[in-house]
């Protein structure tokens, strides 16, 4: 049974993340309306270094065609940067464990999970990378690619604030002053915290030690801190070590983990009152943030039910099988929820242990595409699409042409929303059916019966999801699997950026009508249960005859005894 002391702790995480939320976030909206802050003395010199270097003019515009092209050529040019990079590892410096150059399609799967803040890993971080691909190519891509999703926010604000106009800001100011000013500053307090932990920072080679039989064991090591803390506050989750926030040198003790999964949520919530403040309504900020944590808190409250709840195979609650013996099942359980709803994907325990009914709420909270908070920029303006289509039902509902802050939502707005909420659903919901009808995808099971169809979901939900984490007992480090879920990730990333940058390039060409007595007010109640059930209707109606076959028949079955 759950203690009273677990219950203190949730509670504190949820408090702590709403009392830190708001005032981060108007923090970021003066930071990225390019407002000075007392950063600007630090950080100024450093931002206007980078506009220089790059021959970047800070105040030029660009239309949504331009921005798109520019955003897509920086993440192109990513990916293979980061292929190259792996391929010719054994040839750079900061390898002192001399490891081989990465095998091809590892490496491909590698780069566009990293640059579509994904970080799936189909690998052992302590025995295929050297120091230099971790921190040039992926830490590097952990900053960038949280940066561009903030990016992509910022031109849909834009767009909705801006009356008839045809430009929407510049992508790498944008990009910018997201990384100097928001993701680099809390890296390195993040950092120097969890170097206080414990948590290892160095460039020393692995340690060979003797234990106390008397067997020799090797020590990894490495520049994991840095990289750990814009893991977790870019909602990028991919771990320097194999285990990722299960292994004591990336996670020393209560209290790193108390600010690891604080980091996951942090700067996704926080955006939401960023969101608030710039379009001038705090109260629908609010609304939105409400929606959030409602789902969050009720995903919260089953898993911790599930895991507490009798199993009958081994008649007792509480199991601490493939859970982390240093924070109990309850922060396993908190942690498995706050890293599915957020775009993160790192894990402190193993998801593949959790109960059915939590293992279904790992993977719903990605297949509703990860806007329970979300990844840093895409969580907010994945629910923003949701909020389009609210709009679009309500004001067919009353008999009003839909409008959303002022702005017309039309056919053109509804059906790229529909194209970016349905693409990654149906890379989850297809790409699973090959996968269970070829023999090159049922190879790498670990379990026969819905477990081992629920290892098949969750890794095409989670590389749809942008996520990242594993249900683990699927090898996925195979040319199938490699290829497979890279062509989800760079789906479901660029399948939904490119349609918000059309929405937004159609809505800056709008007028702002002025709302009256029968414009539908966006921040009521009302409309929080209304965006609720548009978003779990779209949810169910799509993912839960795929659900009722995975976790839902391991549950029934487990209750009948029945494993596999």
């Amino acid at each position: 049974m759950i203690t009273i002391h677990e219950i203190i702790q949730l509670v504190f995480y949820i408090v702590v993340l709403t009392a830190l939320a708001p005032l981060l976030g108007g923090f970021f909206a003066k930071v990225l309306k390019g407002e000075k802050t007392f950063l600007t003395p630090v950080f100024g010199k450093l931002e206007s270094v980078i506009y220089k270097v790059s021959k970047i003019n800070p105040s030029e515009e660009m239309d949504w065609k331009v921005y798109t092209f520019a955003l897509m050529a920086f993440n192109f040019f990513g990916i293979i940067f980061l292929v190259v990079i792996q391929l010719i590892q054994s040839y750079l410096p900061l390898n002192p464990q001399g490891l081989p150059n990465v095998e091809i399609t590892l490496a491909i799967n590698t780069a566009v999970s990293f640059v579509t803040n994904t970080n799936w890993q189909s690998y052992g971080g302590e025995t295929t990378l050297g120091y230099f691909v971790q921190m040039i190519g992926l830490t590097v891509q952990n900053f960038v690619s949280a940066a561009t999703a903030i990016a992509v926010l910022l031109v849909l604000i834009r767009a909705l604030k801006t009356r008839k106009g045809t430009t929407l800001g510049n992508f790498w100011v944008d990009l910018t002053r997201s990384t100097v000013y928001i993701l680099l500053p809390l890296a390195i307090i993040w950092a120097l915290v969890l170097v206080s932990q414990g948590v290892v920072q160095t460039f020393s080679s692995y340690k060979e030690v003797t234990m106390l039989e008397g067997a020799k064991q090797v020590i990894p090591l490495g520049p994991a801190a840095s990289q750990i803390a814009i893991k977790m506050l870019g909602t990028n989750g991919g771990g320097f070590f194999n285990v990722n926030s299960a292994f004591p040198f990336e996670n020393s003790t209560p209290f790193s983990n108390f600010i690891q999964v604080l980091g996951i949520l942090l700067i996704s919530a926080s955006l939401v009152f960023t969101f608030g403040r710039m379009i001038g309504s705090k109260k629908h900020a609010w609304v939105i943030y409400g929606v959030m944590l409602f789902l969050f808190v009720v995903g919260l409250s089953v898993s911790v039910y599930a895991e507490y709840s009798t199993n009958p195979i081994f008649n007792t609650s509480g199991l601490m099988e493939g859970k982390e013996v240093r924070f109990g099942v309850a922060n396993s359980v908190l942690w498995s929820t706050a890293t599915t709803a957020a775009s993160n994907g790192s894990v402190n325990a193993m998801h593949s242990s959790l109960s059915p009914l939590a293992g279904m709420i790992t993977m719903f909270n990605m297949e509703l595409g990860e806007i329970i908070f979300g990844g840093n920029g895409c969580g907010l303006y994945g629910m923003l699409l949701f909020v389009f289509l609210t709009v679009f039902i309500a004001g067919l509902m009353i008999g009003r042409t839909p409008e959303y802050l002022g702005k017309k939502i039309e056919s053109r707005e509804v059906k790229w929303s529909i194209i970016a909420i349905l693409l990654p659903s149906a890379c989850i919901l297809i790409f699973s059916a090959i996968a269970m009808k070829t023999t090159a995808g049922l190879s790498s099971l670990a379990n026969a019966g819905p477990h081992g169809y629920s290892e098949i979901l969750y890794a095409f939900s989670s590389a749809a999801g942008n996520n990242g984490s594993a249900f683990a007992g699927l090898n996925a480090n195979t040319v199938f699997w490699n290829l497979m879920l890279a062509l989800t990730m760079f789906i479901a990333r660029f399948g939904a950026i490119i349609p918000v940058m059309v929405i937004a390039g159609g809505l800056v060409k709008k007028n702002i009508t002025p709302s009256s007595s029968g414009t539908l007010s966006t921040e009521n109640l009302l409309f929080g249960i209304l965006l609720l059930g548009v978003i779990l209707i779209v949810g169910a109606l799509t993912f839960f005859p795929a659900l009722s076959f995975g976790p839902v028949l391991e549950h029934l079955l487990m209750g009948q005894g029945i494993t596999f």
